[in-house]
């Protein structure tokens, strides 16, 4: 397949002289996006529409008629500048794991590796020169090149990501079981977590003190600008500070831990090098450490936040089972919204009560009891016994199924008919039961009862976007 393509560009009208062939250069080097940032696996890992890479790797240029050269020409991908020798566009990788693709193999391999980024951009230069002369690239490429570039880029980002999140679980320790339990001895003695950090690494602790609050552990939030002017005051002997920077060397951060060691507290550093200040300081560590940012930069806080955020959710939910936090608490710290409405409140609040039922004994026609349903409007009847305790369900559903194989249906008993056992729920029993139960039996009407099994009122899946709850 490389041969042919090969043949495709030889085939093409080419330059004739030097002057020519830098024009030539240059028009297909706009057709393709130049870039250049470290890999997946780290600096050492280069893509690079720019330029070949000369130091010794594999390199595939598409000036050279797509040989591969152990001595691609051209100068590194770090430059911008074009090579006086020729210059191009070129794909390589310096020596960390071999070459990418098919440099020197066959496209099979070629397709394989498609998904980054630098060997697309060279397949959509090749698509170009099926269609149309090399020195006039189809109109519709520049398109296709900005929404494939954007998606293989964002899926980049998140590949390192899911990289760096795999490493971090890989490496879990003692030390988190540990982190947990000083928490979780704080807590029990009514002491609080007191988290800092500075910058993107302060953000991410608001939220990792967010959730610990709502989950049954008090937290708060130490501003380092204002601690050494007041907002100490916060602190209090048998706390566990919670400590965040990647590097472990933050300027503002290593200011106040002086201050706080005069605190009988427990510090917990969560950064990623074990021998920066910050960890040196701290009675426990918290590896967050990482290969790469998911910053084409390797600049920007990415890999390295996502990575603390994880890690305090992993603490905050490991720490709430340890406590034996359940449902009814959470429902405590969350009133409002949609989280309250279906865990504070109870199922009499939600169902409709009896004088808005279609209640019907079991030797009642069924022509009567779609007379009942109409009446209050109801997609279901219920069916009592003489002790007015329930004996089964007869919904709307149950009489189109049985009306198509037999039109006579309005003759016959509802004992007959009706569903024996129907699934029923507690009036007392909180509202988010009544969720779980309509979407595990995949039912629209739900019987509430009473102690004695008598029905009180029922619960129709209508009415829970009504009240919010869905």
């Amino acid at each position: 397949m490389t041969e042919k393509l090969s043949a495709r560009i030889r085939a093409s009208t080419l330059p004739s002289n030097a002057f020519e062939f830098r024009i030539y250069q240059k028009r297909i080097s706009k057709s393709l996006i130049p870039f250049h940032f470290p890999g997946m696996f780290g600096s050492n890992d280069v893509l690079s529409t720019q330029v070949p890479y000369r130091a010794g790797a594999h390199g595939l240029s598409i000036w050279n008629g797509l040989r591969p050269s152990l001595n691609a020409r051209g100068t590194t991908p770090c430059t911008a500048a074009r090579s006086e020798i020729g210059g191009g566009v070129g794909i390589a990788l310096t020596g960390f794991c071999g070459p990418i693709g098919a440099l020197n193999v066959c496209a099979e391999a070629l397709a394989a590796s498609a998904a980054r980024i630098a060997i697309i951009n060279v397949f959509m230069f090749f698509l170009s020169c099926e269609c149309v002369q090399v020195s006039c690239p189809s109109q519709r490429l520049p398109t296709l090149y900005t929404s494939m570039d954007y998606l293989e880029k964002a899926a980049r980002v998140l590949d390192i990501e899911i990289f760096e999140l795999k490493r971090l679980r890989d490496r879990l320790s003692q030390n988190f079981s540990r982190a947990v339990e000083l928490i979780k001895d704080a807590i029990d003695a009514r002491s609080k977590v007191v988290v800092v950090g500075v910058g993107k690494s302060g953000h991410i602790g608001a939220k990792i003190a967010a959730t610990l609050t709502s989950t049954g552990s008090p937290a708060v939030v130490l501003d380092s600008s204002n601690a050494l002017h007041g907002d100490l005051g916060m602190i209090a002997d048998g706390d566990v500070v919670l400590a965040l920077s990647a590097s472990g060397e933050t300027e503002e951060l290593l200011r106040i831990l002086p201050a706080i060691a005069r605190f009988q507290v427990r510090i917990i550093a969560m950064c990623g090098d074990p021998k920066s200040a910050l960890a040196q300081n701290a009675h426990l560590l918290l590896d967050v450490n990482i290969e790469q940012e998911a910053c084409p930069l390797n600049l920007a806080p990415t890999s390295s936040t996502t990575v603390m955020l994880a890690l305090g959710d992993a603490l905050a939910m490991v720490l709430l089972e340890a406590r034996g936090f359940n449902k009814e608490d959470f429902a405590k710290f969350h009133p409002a919204g949609l989280i309250g409405r279906s865990l504070l409140m109870r199922v009499h609040q939600i169902m409709r009560p009896p004088e808005a039922m279609a209640i019907v004994s079991t030797d009642t026609p069924i022509r009567d009891v779609l007379k009942a349903m109409t009446s209050v409007r109801a997609g279901a009847a219920l069916v009592a016994g003489e002790d007015r305790q329930l004996q089964g369900i007869f919904t709307h559903g149950d009489f189109v199924r049985h009306f198509q194989s037999d039109s006579k249906i309005g003759e016959r008993l509802v004992a007959d008919l009706m569903t024996l056992n129907p699934v029923t729920v507690h009036k007392d029993k909180l509202a988010v039961e009544v969720l779980n139960l309509l979407e595990r039996h995949r039912i629209d009407d739900l019987v509430v009862v009473d102690d004695n099994n008598v029905p009180v009122g029922i619960v129709d899946s209508q009415d829970l976007t009504r009240l919010k709850l869905l």
